[in-house]
């Protein structure tokens, strides 16, 4: 009898073609993954992946396997959804994919008078950078600042995220515009649109910091390192000390997507009344 899980995570790697990747989908350590893995080619007596560079490559065994391994999930994750539609329990569980960011200072605020208001409702809040694949269902509701491209979602605009400079002021006395330096995003997200619009302020000027996190550029801002571009809700709770630092502001669309088959869940709808009205306190005063 094969196990649903080891299947589940052959899958992952499949798609993912590393076991970091197929462990982040997962949310799993990548020795899981291994382990799991091998323990289905040992049950069939096959080998279904090579590994070559660091990627691991399907036989055509385990191409045949991933196809109906695919399948298999593809159905068992619309059954799912299905239930979570339909759901009569007393408590119904959904999991919700957020920038980490917007998770702690726009959402958690809420959920106190959230679960006064909908007690039914136990919300998973999972702050990720990466976009969970509602497809798979890592996530049920996903809040994300790029627009979902995938016809089976149902994805409307929730409002949108400014983006401004900030910096101490002690830091713009001490150091003429030209001199001054700017604290930025990690460079595997050199290509989001924030980060272009700070490449092009600082200009021949340099990045001193590089942060995934923004909490973390706001701290180094704050204590005097350098400029950097902030949501406007961080610093005005993070550190009103801060104050803009060059002209101009950038704006984000933010979009809240599910799947089309959670269409009409009470659950559903009332999350992304959720999101929305966050992303509403998210807007400039």
């Amino acid at each position: 009898m094969l196990d649903w899980q080891d299947l589940r995570h052959f899958v992952a790697l499949a798609d993912a073609g590393t076991l970091l990747g197929a462990a982040r989908s997962l949310g799993v350590e990548h020795a899981t993954v291994a382990r799991r893995v091998a323990a289905l080619e040992a049950e069939l007596g096959r080998r279904l992946v090579d590994r070559r560079s660091g990627r691991y490559l399907l036989t055509s065994a385990g191409e045949d396997v991933a196809a109906t391994a695919r399948r298999m999930l593809a159905e068992t994750l619309s059954l799912e959804r299905t239930l979570l539609a339909d759901a009569r329990a007393a408590v119904v569980e959904v999991a919700v994919s957020t920038p980490p960011v917007i998770a702690s200072h726009l959402i958690a605020p809420r959920l106190a008078q959230f679960h006064r208001e909908h007690p039914a409702i136990q919300l998973q809040l999972l702050g990720e950078s990466h976009a969970a694949s509602l497809t798979r269902r890592e996530a049920d509701i996903v809040l994300r600042l790029s627009r979902p491209d995938d016809n089976t979602l149902v994805v409307r605009r929730a409002g949108a995220v400014t983006y401004r400079a900030y910096a101490a002021p002690a830091y713009l006395a001490a150091h003429p515009a030209a001199e001054r330096g700017f604290i930025g995003l990690s460079a595997d997200l050199d290509d989001t649109p924030n980060q272009l619009w700070l490449k092009q302020l600082a200009g021949n000027r340099p990045l001193l910091l590089r942060s995934n996190d923004f909490v973390t550029q706001c701290a180094a801002a704050s204590a005097g390192l350098g400029i950097a571009v902030l949501p406007d809700f961080v610093p005005r709770t993070a550190a009103p000390d801060l104050v803009e630092a060059e002209p101009g502001s950038f704006r984000r669309d933010a979009w809240i997507a599910y799947h089309r088959d959670l269409r009409g869940a009470p659950q559903i709808k009332a999350t992304a009344a959720l999101l929305a009205a966050c992303l509403g306190q998210a807007a400039p005063a």
